[in-house]
């Protein structure tokens, strides 16, 4: 739906720079469009690189008015406040986004398609990410175990670990190496970045295996794929990771883990075990004691974006100790050395 080369703004409200606005991020990173703004009016003046990782020039703005002048066609929510539902301050900003005749692509759990369908002019549309295409998946039955290629999930030690990111750096690489490799999103920031995949959080979740099987099924063909990670079997509140385990009957795992974490990021009385015994966790739940697929995980994908270039290194060769497994973190050094975990 997103037209490749039309300018987009990014709303991040009161965000930009923090976890919450991991898909704005995502898609400054790896989007296909130019991004002419990012609103934050909390931060107005200032340029991304000032506030992450990402080495860009573009600027933050206080309005969208501000960002419509630079020739913003496409307003893209790139912030998920808790629970993934839209705040009511932002409704006037988006009425205002309609009337000046952009499009729309949203990340939240409640739709604007019916909000704004009688205002839309020719042309102008709303993406609505977190609405599941198609009709409804047939319960998952281990078909993608009977699949001849590599099938490699993403899993992390916590939410907003940066799984997508590595899942992305890594279909990159393998692809450098000339590998067949196709990258499946499973997530609102995925689809928006690749234009494809399955919302997995929004899908019922007896049909989320299956959604997650079917996904994996059509796109059988390509040798080796890469499926993007959710949540994580440390988190109390999260049911992601296993219909993403039954769905693709994983061959392999990379385990993504933030340098340095010891808790949950916001839930300190959970703490992180040694990544050992994650690893050991993640293979066993995979393997469902011998009933299913046995995948391994093959590397540690480690994000040191918190640390000083000494820092990280050190942090790397340390966990490549603690866990005998190649480990790198795939935006400072990119993802060659998980690849060949992979591919050899």
């Amino acid at each position: 739906m997103l037209d490749p080369t039309q300018p987009i703004a990014l709303f991040a409200e009161a965000t930009m720079g923090s976890l919450n606005a991991k898909m704005a991020e995502g898609i400054l990173r790896y989007g296909r469009n130019p991004v002419v703004a990012v609103i934050d009016s909390t931060q107005a003046g200032r340029r991304v690189r000032d506030l992450c990782t990402i080495n860009s020039d573009v600027p933050i703005v206080a309005t969208l008015a501000d960002a419509q002048a630079l020739g913003a066609q496409v307003l893209v929510l790139g912030t998920a406040p808790s629970g993934g539902r839209l705040p009511q301050a932002w409704v006037s900003v988006l009425e205002q986004a309609v009337v000046g005749g952009m499009s729309l692509v949203n990340g939240m759990h409640d739709r604007l398609q019916p909000m704004f369908a009688d205002r839309l002019r020719a042309g102008q549309w709303v993406w609505d990410l977190r609405v599941p295409q198609g009709d409804a998946p047939p319960i998952g039955m281990a078909r993608a175990a009977s699949l001849n290629n590599t099938r490699v999930l993403m899993v992390g030690t916590d939410m907003a670990i940066g799984k997508m990111t590595a899942g992305l750096e890594l279909t990159r690489s393998l692809q450098e190496m000339g590998r067949d490799a196709a990258f499946l999103a499973t997530g609102q920031t995925g689809i928006a970045i690749t234009g494809r995949g399955i919302p997995l959080d929004a899908i019922r979740v007896d049909h989320a295996g299956g959604s997650v099987e079917r996904m994996v099924l059509e796109a059988g063909a390509h040798d080796i794929l890469v499926i993007e990670g959710q949540g994580s079997l440390l988190h109390p509140g999260s049911t992601a990771t296993l219909p993403l385990m039954r769905g693709s009957a994983c061959t392999h795992m990379i385990l993504c883990h933030r340098a340095g974490m010891q808790t949950l990021d916001e839930l300190e009385s959970v703490r992180i075990p040694p990544l050992r015994d994650v690893i050991a966790l993640n293979e066993a739940v995979a393997h469902a004691a011998g009933a299913l697929t046995q995948a391994k995980v093959a590397a540690i994908a480690l994000n040191t974006a918190r640390l000083t270039p000494s820092e990280a290194e050190a942090a790397i060769k340390s966990v490549e100790d603690e866990t005998g497994l190649p480990t790198a973190d795939p935006v400072r050094q990119g993802a060659d050395a998980l690849a060949r975990a992979l591919v050899g």
